[in-house]
């Protein structure tokens, strides 16, 4: 799926909750603990890495093209 960016980056756990891949902030901080989220092909376990424009979130059964 594309997300359209509207500021200069936003936090890793609110893309995830905001596209529907959680249901919840903390749901999303969750997975990202467990190492189950990839930015760019590279595990990412800061929480509120911040995802800017041009960047591919990845997990299981999910991809995010950040615009």
């Amino acid at each position: 799926m594309d997300f359209e960016l509207r500021s200069e980056y936003i936090p890793l756990c609110d893309l995830l909750k905001y596209c529907g891949i959680t249901d919840t902030g903390g749901m999303a901080k969750h997975l990202i603990a467990e190492g189950m989220v990839m930015v760019d092909g590279e595990v990412e376990l800061r929480k509120t890495a911040k995802i800017r424009a041009g960047q591919v979130v990845s997990g299981d059964g999910f991809s995010i093209n950040v615009e």
